[in-house]
Parts: structure tokens; C-alpha cells; sequence
């Protein structure tokens, strides 16, 4: 349920309702817009409605949830998310670029990739320490030593660093050195692991799975969201379908969708809904169309040589392309590309 305060409701308003809310075993959560103050109340909605709390001055309104995802719903904020990701703020409009290679192979190429990126437009870098592999024999990341090179070449460019947990025990070990935890398509139901990184206080960029609804996956941010960490990132990697075409199916629809649903940062993955790097460009471009908060690109050196995901990364040179044609389409539809961070 959702108090909608008056434009000219003070702070002691504000706290006279917030200790009432808190009284009946809710917990209150409060969200300042430009105009408006508004208060969503978690837990047993009928205490709030035994109580006359219209019958403050300070009220305008009371209004119910009626989604499965509270803390996720658009109605429960007064402005969208913007999530704090070095010196950007993904969410405030703008199209940002994350960047770099599926799993990190060493400090030259990382380094190499992390310039280059930097110097076409990224605002972060990517890169995988740890790798969720379909065969136990694929190469599955350098581990803990990834996170060092991570840390050290972020010290170099200024770029802050997107990487992804797989383990819940790995969570302390990852926030340490990463700006943001990214949880992948196959773990955005492992709810033990998703309410470790709602408690770690990094941002979190949140992976559809492969047969994940729009729905679960909101309710999956949920868990995040209600461990009092409000800093996350949804992302659309495409879902399996019947197609073989292509590595997965962009669902492009959910870019528009998930906007009008939720307050958080949208963000789309065209590498891993391609799984081949001639395709990624119309689906970045077409993501940016639809409204993404931003894109999450796999670039590398020297892609017919990668460890993991060669196919689908984009080398150094197609990135800077395409980061061209990202500012055109933003542009055309009235958008504009962040500015790369600055050290």
C-alpha cells in the first residue's frame, strides 16, 4: 500500500506518519519525487487499514499494490532509479555502455580492452572472474586472481568494474573488489545468493533468465530490493525459444514493458542474445530505440582467440563503431549517450 503525501507536507508530518506505519508492524519506505513525498508500507496491509490515515492533513491519498513485486512496482517510488556506477548514474536518462570481455584472460589484453572501451564511449567495464559454464571442462575464469586485475586496471582507467557472483560464498569476496555485482540468467532464482548481494550494498545487475517471465524476474529484484538495497539493474539477455538461429531471443518487448512496470534501470545484453557478433550491432541499436537505460557489450582484442564467447564479442574497432551508431539512433529518437567516466 502507498500513502501519497501533500506538496506541502512537512518533515513532522512526514515522521508523525512514518511512526504510525511502523507502529502497526509495517515497514515503511519513503521516497522523495520533485513535487511529491510518497510512503509504501511493506507487510500486513489490513493494520494500515483499521487506522483513519486519511485523516491526516498531510495525506492526499492512499492507493494499493496489487503486484506480486512491491518494492519493484513503479507506484512505489516518486522518481526512477538511478544507479551510482562510478561517476555515472545509470537510470537518469542517458544510454550507458558496459563493456569488455566475457572472462577475464590476463592484465594485457583486460588493459588493452579497458582504453579502448573507455575511449569509445563505456562507462564501465565488464569482465567475468568467474564463469558459469555449460561443460565442467570450459574454461571458467581465473577466480579470485581476475578480481585483482579487475581492481588494478580499474586503478589505471578510472573505469568501474561490472562482475559477476555465482556463489553465495563468494559474494564478500567479489563486492570487495567489483563496483557491481552481476547475477546471470542461470542464478536469477537462487534467492539465497540474491538476498547476499541485496546485503552486500553493491549495485546489482540482475540477469533475465532463459525462461524467466517479465514477472519473475521482477520478483526476483524483489528479494534484492528487500534487503534494503535499492541500487538495481535489470537486464534482458533474450529467452530460449524455438529458434536455433540465434543464441537466444531478444525480447525486445520487455525493454518498453519493464519501463512502465518498474522504476529500476533497464539494460540489454545483445551479445548473449546473439551469440554472434555480425547480429549485436542491430540489437544494440534496436535496444537503444526501445528505451534502454543501457547496453552491456563483450568486446575483446582478439575475439577468434577468446576463452569464452568469442563469437559474439565485438573486437575493439567494431565497438568504436558502433558506439558511433548508438549516438545517432539516441540521438533520431531524442536521447543522448553518457559521457565515459573520468578517473
Amino acid at each position: 500500500m502507498i500513502i501519497v503525501l501533500r506538496p506541502n507536507a512537512s518533515e513532522h508530518d512526514l515522521e508523525q506518519i512514518v511512526t504510525q506505519v511502523t507502529a502497526l508492524g509495517l515497514t515503511p519506505h519513503v521516497s522523495r519525487g520533485v513535487s511529491r513525498t510518497i510512503i509504501g508500507c511493506i507487510g500486513d496491509e489490513d493494520r494500515l487499514r483499521e487506522v483513519p490515515v486519511l485523516a491526516f492533513p498531510a495525506v492526499e491519498t492512499i492507493l494499493p499494490v496489487e503486484k506480486p513485486y512491491k518494492l519493484a512496482a513503479r507506484e512505489f517510488v516518486a522518481r526512477d532509479t538511478e544507479v551510482a556506477l562510478g561517476g555515472a548514474a545509470v537510470g537518469d536518462g542517458a544510454v550507458h555502455a558496459i563493456a569488455g570481455p566475457c572472462s577475464v584472460e590476463g592484465r594485457d589484453m583486460l588493459l588493452e580492452t579497458a582504453e579502448a572501451v573507455k575511449a569509445a564511449g563505456a562507462v564501465a567495464l565488464r569482465g567475468g572472474a568467474f564463469k558459469p559454464r555449460t561443460s565442467p571442462y570450459a574454461f571458467r575464469g581465473l577466480g579470485a586472481e581476475a578480481l585483482e586485475l579487475l581492481a588494478a586496471v580499474r586503478e589505471t582507467t578510472g573505469l568501474p568494474v561490472v562482475t559477476e557472483v555465482l556463489d553465495t560464498r563468494h559474494v564478500a569476496l567479489v563486492a570487495d573488489k567489483a563496483d557491481c555485482l552481476q547475477v546471470g540468467a542461470r542464478n536469477m532464482q537462487n534467492f539465497a545468493l540474491l538476498t547476499e548481494v541485496g546485503e552486500s550494498g553493491k549495485p546489482v545487475l540482475l540477469k533475465r533468465g532463459m525462461s524467466a517471465t517479465l514477472e519473475d524476474l521482477l520478483l526476483a529484484a524483489e528479494y534484492v530490493l528487500a534487503r534494503g538495497n535499492t541500487q538495481v539493474m535489470l537486464c534482458e539477455r533474450g529467452i530460449r525459444t524455438f529458434e536455433r538461429a540465434m543464441r537466444n531471443t531478444l525480447d525486445i518487448g520487455a525493454v518498453p514493458y519493464l519501463k512502465r512496470e518498474t522504476h529500476l534501470p533497464v539494460l540489454v545484453d545483445p551479445s548473449h542474445a546473439a551469440g554472434r557478433r555480425d547480429l549485436v550491432p542491430a540489437l544494440a541499436l534496436a535496444a537503444v530505440a526501445a528505451g534502454a537505460d543501457g547496453l552491456l557489450i563483450e568486446v575483446h582484442p582478439d575475439p577468434d582467440h577468446a576463452r569464452s564467447d568469442g563469437d559474439q564479442s565485438l573486437t575493439l574497432d567494431a565497438f568504436a563503431e558502433l558506439m558511433d551508431r548508438v549516438r545517432d539512433v539516441a540521438t533520431a529518437v531524442g536521447r543522448r549517450v553518457a559521457e565515459t567516466a573520468t578517473p
